[in-house]
């Protein structure tokens, strides 16, 4: 695990290190990206650059996102309270279906 995600310790400091990631790998406005902003088209990236930023996620929290994750998260908050479930700092996240959830944990060792 990389130093800068040691800190990391409950969904909003991931909250913040995505907003960040976003901020400065795809130069979106940190006023745009609020907890509720729609991922899909609210944001501004386009879908190649939102699996780009998945993919960045997955690999510096060693987590797999199932197929259709982008379809599950509607919100950045959505993406965010995902990530921190299948890393173990929160609770399962309402929106998530119990089909998805089966897809999350066979792909990775998420907490009960």
């Amino acid at each position: 695990m990389s130093e800068p995600i040691l800190g990391i310790t409950n969904w909003m400091h991931l909250f913040r290190w995505i907003v960040k990631l976003i901020r400065d790998e795809y130069g979106v406005d940190e006023k745009v990206l609020t907890r509720s902003a729609q991922l899909d088209g609210g944001i501004g990236l386009t879908t190649e650059q939102l699996e780009q930023v998945l993919d960045h996620i997955a690999e510096t929290f060693e987590l797999t996102f199932p197929e259709n994750t982008l379809h599950e998260t509607v919100r950045l908050e959505d993406l965010c309270t995902l990530t921190a479930w299948m890393r173990g700092l929160l609770k399962k996240p309402d929106f998530v279906t119990p089909l998805f959830e089966e897809r999350c944990r066979s792909l990775n060792n998420v907490p009960a």
